[in-house]
C-alpha cells in the first residue's frame, strides 16, 4: 500500500472521529454567482458548492447547507458555533481571520471595475481635461516657462528696455517666455544680449519638443477616453463617482486608499445604479462582477480588462476547528486536479485559480 493511500485513509478516519459517524455538519452558504447559486428547487450549485461536495465526499462528511443573507451573517454564525463551516465566495482578510479560521485558499482573484457601455464621449473628454494629470502637465510647462522668463529677466533687465524695471520687466519676461513656448510671435520684444539670445534659442528648441510631447499625450488620452470611456484602472476612480457593496473587503480597501465611494446593499443594485447613470463605476470581486454583468447587464455595462488588489477565497471554519487539517489536504488535492481547471473554465471562461 502506498504512502499517499495510507495518508488519505488516516485523514478520512480523523474526519470521521471529529464529526462523528452520524453527525450532520451545518454548512452555511450565501448566493454569490457563479460560486454559489440557489436553484428554483432549493438545491445549491456553483464552483464553491461543487468543491465542498467533493471535499466532503473525500472526507466522508455528512452535511446540510443553510442559507445566510450576507457574508457577515455567515462569518458570525461560524464564529459563535451556530455553523460548522461556511462556503461561498468568502474573502480571507486579517480582520476576519481574527474571528474565524480559513482553509487553504481555493481561488485567487482581484477587484474588477464595471463601467457603462455607452458613456457620453463629451463627458469623458471633459473629465480628461479637468483631471489632475492634465493640470499637472500644464503646470509643469508653465513652471518651465516661468523659470526661463526669470532667467531672461536677470540677463536682460539692465540692457533691454522692455525687460527693465522690477515687476513690470519680470512680467514682460514671463509673457515673452510663454509666447516663445507656443512658437507664436517670439521675435517681438526678443532678448537683445548674447547670453539672453542663447537662452532664448535653447528654450525655443526645447519648447518645440515639450509641446509636441504634451500634444501627443493629450490627443492620445482624449482619443482613448472618447472611444473607451474614462475609467481604465484604479487611479481613474479618484475622479469619478464610485460604488461598492456595503461592509465588503472592497469598501475596506477604498477606506485605506482614502477614496470616496457610495455603498449599495448588493451587486445587483450597484450595477442598476451604474446602468442608470447614478454612479460612473462599480467595483467588486472581478469573477462575481463579470458573471453578473454577463448574465444581467450585458447591454448597458461592461467590465474593464484590468484588476487591482489581491483576494483569496477559502472555506470558513470555527477557530481551532479539528476539521482544518483534513479539509486543507482535501482542498489542495481538488484544486490541483483536472476537474478543478475544467470547472473554472466552464463557469468563468478561464482556468486561473491559485
Amino acid at each position: 500500500m502506498s504512502l499517499s493511500m495510507i495518508a488519505l485513509g488516516c485523514t478520512r478516519l480523523h474526519a470521521q472521529d471529529v464529526a462523528g459517524p452520524d453527525k450532520e455538519l451545518v454548512v452555511a452558504t450565501k448566493e454569490a454567482p457563479p460560486f454559489a447559486l440557489k436553484q428554483s428547487d432549493g438545491n445549491w450549485r456553483g464552483i464553491s458548492i461543487a468543491l465542498w461536495k467533493r471535499v466532503a465526499d473525500r472526507a466522508h462528511l455528512h452535511f446540510r447547507l443553510v442559507e445566510t443573507q450576507s457574508v457577515p451573517d455567515l462569518l458570525d454564525g461560524v464564529a459563535n458555533g451556530r455553523f460548522d463551516a461556511g462556503v461561498a465566495a468568502v474573502t480571507v482578510t486579517a480582520e476576519r481571520a481574527r474571528k474565524v479560521g480559513f482553509t487553504q485558499p481555493f481561488y485567487n482573484t482581484g477587484l474588477g471595475i464595471a463601467v457603462p457601455v455607452n458613456e457620453n464621449p463629451w463627458v469623458s473628454i471633459g473629465r480628461a481635461l479637468l483631471s489632475f494629470g492634465f493640470f499637472q502637465a500644464v503646470g509643469v510647462l508653465l513652471g518651465f516657462a516661468m523659470a526661463v522668463g526669470f532667467l531672461i529677466w536677470v540677463l536682460e533687465r539692465r540692457k533691454t528696455e522692455h525687460f527693465g524695471g522690477g515687476a513690470k520687466g519680470l512680467g514682460s519676461s514671463f509673457w515673452w517666455s510663454t509666447v516663445a513656448m507656443t512658437q507664436a510671435g517670439a521675435a517681438q520684444n526678443a532678448p537683445t544680449t548674447l547670453p539672453g539670445r542663447i537662452v532664448a534659442m535653447g528654450w525655443m528648441i526645447a519648447s518645440v519638443i515639450a509641446i509636441a510631447v504634451f500634444t501627443a499625450g493629450i490627443t492620445s488620452t482624449l482619443t482613448r477616453r472618447g472611444l473607451e470611456g474614462s475609467v481604465h484602472g484604479f487611479n481613474d476612480l479618484r475622479s469619478v463617482r464610485v460604488g461598492a457593496v456595503a461592509n465588503s473587503p472592497t469598501t475596506d480597501y477604498f477606506t485605506r486608499q482614502r477614496l470616496s465611494f457610495r455603498t449599495f446593499p448588493d451587486v445587483q443594485s450597484g450595477l442598476s445604479a451604474l446602468a442608470h447613470g447614478t454612479i460612473d463605476a462599480f467595483v467588486h470581486d472581478k469573477p462575481l462582477l463579470t458573471w453578473m454583468v454577463r448574465n444581467n447587464f450585458s447591454d448597458s455595462v461592461r467590465v474593464v480588462d484590468t484588476s487591482f488588489s489581491s483576494e483569496s477565497y477559502a472555506i470558513v471554519l470555527p477557530k481551532g476547528s479539528p476539521l482544518r487539517p483534513t479539509l486543507d489536504l482535501a482542498v489542495l488535492d481538488e484544486i490541483e486536479s483536472d476537474w478543478w481547471q475544467q470547472t473554472l473554465f466552464e463557469s468563468l471562461g478561464n482556468a486561473r485559480s491559485r
